[in-house]
C-alpha cells in the first residue's frame, strides 16, 4: 500500500471499499460475503474517525451502495450520504474574534436587513434568522473580522447545486437541474458525505461474461491524462495491468481527440459565429443547463470518447467498451441517448486501482505493453489549452490559411462563465470557446487518483513520445 499514493484518508476509504466490492463481485461472493465489509474495513472496537465503530461501519454501508451504482431513482451520479453529512457548521456570515468593536459601524450601515446588532463592549453580532449573506458586511469590515463559513462543499461548487438541506442536520442537497456531476464537491467534502456512483460492478460483469474475450471483445478507451496518474509504475506496465483485467486491447481516447480536432476545425472554419467545445462533458452540461440561449453554438461532434467508440463500434458491432479516465462527468455523458450506444460503461483511475488491487496484482512486475494509437495533438487535449492548439493544427492540416482564429481556453467553471456571460451579452472577442470545467483541464479530474497540482508539461512531453506527429498521420490509422 506504501506505493499507492492518496490525498487524504477519504479518497482511501472509498478506494478499500471499491476494492472490497469487486473482490468479491469476481469470486461471485458479494451477495453472501456483503456483510462482512464493513468489518473488513473497520475492525475493532474503536472507532478512528467518527464519534463510534458503529456510525463508521454504518457510513462504510452507505459507501458500499454507491460502489454497486448507488440510488436507481437518482439519474444524477453524485449522490449526497445523509449519515455521514452532520459536522459542518451552519454556512454563513459570523463575527470573529478580530472585532474590535469600532464606532463606525460600517457593517450596520450596509446590512440591508437589519441583522446586525451590538453588545455593551460595541461587539458586533449577527442575527442569522435575519442575514441574507449578502456579504456587504464583510467587505467594509476594516479588520476583517467578518468572515464567511461557507461549507467546503458549496465552496467548491461553482455553478450553484449545492444547499444547506432543510433536515435537522442541515446536510447537502444537491439540485440536479444545476448540477453538472464535475465531481469538485466529491473531492473536497472533507467528511466523504459526497460521493461519485460506480460503475465497476457492470464492468466486471461485462469482462466476466465475455469468457477471456472469446464471447464478444472488450476493449478499454484510456484518457491521454493516465500518463500522469500511477507514478509508482510505467505507463506500459499499467496498458499490460488492464489486458490482465481482461480487457482485449486498449485503444488512446486521443485517437477521437484527433478525430475530434480535424472535425471541430472544420466545423469552425465553416460557421458564421462563434463554436464552444464539445469535449468536456461538463462544460457542455453547463451550457444546457445555464446558458440554453448558447446550445446552438456547442459543437455538432461528439466528445473524443464517444468519436473512438463509435468507430469501434462501426467496425465491430458486437464489441463492449468501457472508458477509464479521471471525470465524473463521463459517466453522466455515456447514458445519454447520443452516446449510449457506444460507450458501455465508465470508471475512473481511482476505480482502476481498485481493479488491480482486487486482483491483487503487483503492476510493478508486469512487462511494458505499448499505447500508441494517437498524435501529439490528440494526447494534450488532457490539459487546458491543448485542444485549442489541436484545432490550430486542424485549421492548418486543412489547409484553411485566411480563417481568422481567435480562441480562448477557460481553465475551470468560473472562467467558461465568464465567456458565456460575454457570449450571450454579445461582446466575446473570440469565434472559439475552449471549456474545461476542471481547473488545469481533465489532469485535474475529480476522479484522479491523487490531486496533487499537476504539471502542464508532462502532458506535451507524453504527447511529443506519440510516434504519428500530425492528426492526419493519427487519423490514417483508422483506414
Amino acid at each position: 500500500m506504501k506505493l499507492r499514493k492518496f490525498d487524504t484518508k477519504v479518497q482511501h476509504l472509498k478506494y478499500k471499499i471499491l476494492r472490497e466490492i469487486a473482490r468479491e463481485a469476481w469470486n461471485d461472493s458479494l451477495l453472501k460475503k456483503m456483510g462482512e465489509i464493513p468489518k473488513r474495513i473497520i475492525p475493532g472496537k474503536e472507532s478512528t474517525m467518527r464519534c463510534c465503530v458503529y456510525k463508521e461501519r454504518a457510513i462504510v454501508w452507505e459507501r458500499m451502495k454507491l460502489a454497486m451504482g448507488g440510488d436507481k431513482e437518482n439519474p444524477n451520479v453524485i449522490e449526497v450520504i445523509d449519515i455521514a453529512c452532520d459536522e459542518c457548521p451552519v454556512s454563513g456570515y459570523d463575527v470573529t474574534e478580530s472585532c474590535r468593536g469600532c464606532i463606525a459601524h460600517r457593517c450596520e450601515d450596509v446590512c440591508p436587513r437589519g441583522a446586525i446588532s451590538f453588545d455593551e463592549h460595541q461587539k458586533a453580532h449577527i442575527d442569522q434568522s435575519k442575514c441574507v449573506n449578502c456579504g456587504r458586511c464583510a467587505k467594509v469590515c476594516p479588520y476583517s473580522a467578518i468572515t464567511n463559513r461557507k461549507r467546503p462543499c458549496e465552496n467548491a461548487c461553482k455553478v450553484n447545486a449545492i444547499h444547506m438541506g432543510e433536515d435537522e442536520n442541515k446536510a447537502a442537497t444537491i439540485d440536479n437541474s444545476k448540477c453538472i456531476a464535475c465531481g469538485a464537491c466529491v473531492y473536497q467534502c472533507p467528511f466523504g458525505a459526497i460521493a461519485d456512483k460506480s460503475f465497476i460492478l457492470d464492468v466486471i460483469d461485462i469482462l466476466k461474461k465475455s469468457e477471456n474475450n472469446k464471447n464478444y471483445k472488450v476493449y478499454a478507451v484510456v484518457a491521454p491524462s493516465i500518463a500522469g496518474q500511477f507514478s509508482y509504475a510505467k505507463l506500459g506496465q499499467i496498458i499490460t495491468g488492464i489486458k490482465e483485467l481482461g480487457f482485449y486491447h486498449v485503444v488512446e481516447a486521443a485517437l477521437g481527440a484527433d478525430m475530434v480536432a480535424f472535425a471541430e476545425s472544420k466545423e469552425l472554419a465553416e460557421s458564421d459565429t462563434f463554436l464552444t467545445s464539445s469535449c468536456c462533458p461538463a462544460f457542455v452540461d453547463y451550457i444546457h443547463k445555464s446558458f440554453p440561449s448558447l446550445v446552438d453554438h456547442i459543437s455538432h461532434n461528439l466528445s473524443p470518447m464517444a468519436t473512438i467508440a463509435k468507430h469501434m463500434k462501426e467496425k465491430e458491432p458486437d464489441c463492449k467498451i468501457v472508458f477509464i479516465g479521471p471525470c465524473t462527468a463521463k459517466k453522466m455523458e455515456f447514458q445519454k441517448e447520443t452516446v449510449r450506444p457506444f460507450i458501455d460503461s465508465v470508471i475512473t483511475f481511482e476505480e482502476l486501482q481498485a481493479l488491480f488491487d482486487s486482483r491483487d496484482m503487483d503492476i510493478m512486475d508486469l512487462s511494458e505493453d505499448v499505447l500508441d494509437n494517437a498524435s501529439y495533438f490528440g494526447r494534450i487535449f488532457a490539459r487546458s489549452g491543448g485542444l485549442t492548439d489541436a484545432v490550430a493544427q486542424g485549421l492548418k492540416e486543412h489547409g484553411i490559411t485566411d480563417f481568422d482564429y481567435k480562441p480562448v481556453s477557460c481553465d475551470g467553471i468560473e472562467a467558461c462563465r465568464v465567456a458565456l456571460l460575454k457570449a450571450t451579452k454579445g461582446v466575446l472577442p473570440n469565434n472559439f470557446i475552449e471549456g474545461m470545467a476542471c481547473i488545469n483541464g481533465c489532469i485535474g479530474g475529480a476522479g484522479c487518483l491523487t490531486h496533487e497540482e499537476k504539471n502542464k508539461k508532462d502532458i506535451d512531453k507524453y504527447g511529443e513520445e506519440a510516434l504519428e506527429k500530425t492528426i492526419k498521420d493519427s487519423i490514417s490509422l483508422l483506414k
